[in-house]
């Protein structure tokens, strides 16, 4: 079974801001300093879409964006924000399940991996690293255990919450730099956020 966030659009945000404060929002805000002027960007698991707002603040007009989220009520949510004179192309899918013409500039995949298991993981990132051109930029937010004691207790009871509520597959945070290893991905610059509980890394795909 698949996740579905339609369960939480009406409170996914209130909630993440009442635990985390802006620590959510300010981690991925730090990536769009990355984001070049008239980019070819997809986002896959933009949930509200308040990040669209942000960009838009960033940059107005000159920018194709193909929005990439799973949930129809978030999906609608993410219709209503501001994309100033950027294009944005919704597509209300699983990204696995979606056919895409290859060649994004920037890639972005704010808290996409800590849904899946071992198995729909790989699939979900070697669909999305076939459409990221050489040489473009990878950003992504992420949760990470650091050695402090309260942090697995939280993202128990996180992983706990959303396979009640929203169905994820996730039970434990994914080998995420692995796979980043593994297809030759390189950090550029990273931030943490939140403790060290936060981070947001960006990576750079290699020429072949």
């Amino acid at each position: 079974m698949s996740a579905n966030f339609n369960n939480s659009a009406w409170f996914y945000d209130r909630l993440s801001r009442l635990v985390f404060g802006r620590a959510i929002v300010n981690a991925q805000v730090y990536l769009l300093q990355y984001i070049p002027k008239n980019a070819n960007i997809l986002i896959v698991g933009g949930g509200t879409g308040w990040i669209l707002d942000e960009i838009t603040k960033l940059q107005p007009l000159g920018l194709n964006i193909t929005y990439v989220e799973v949930s129809v009520k978030m999906t609608a949510v993410s219709k209503k924000r501001n994309i100033g004179h950027n294009r944005v192309v919704f597509i209300n899918e699983a990204i696995e399940n979606v056919n895409l013409r290859p060649g994004f500039d920037i890639v972005v995949t704010p808290f996409l991996f800590d849904n899946f298991r071992e198995q729909t993981l790989q699939k979900v990132f070697i669909n999305i690293h076939a459409l990221l051109k050489p040489g473009g930029l990878w950003l992504n937010c992420n949760f990470q255990l650091s050695g402090k004691w309260w942090q697995r207790i939280l993202l128990k009871a996180m992983f706990l919450f959303f396979r009640i509520v929203c169905k994820i597959e996730g039970s434990k945070l994914p080998d995420i730099e692995r796979l980043f290893g593994v297809y030759g991905y390189n950090t550029i610059v990273q931030q943490a956020f939140f403790g060290d509980f936060i981070i947001s890394k960006v990576f750079t795909k290699q020429y072949t």
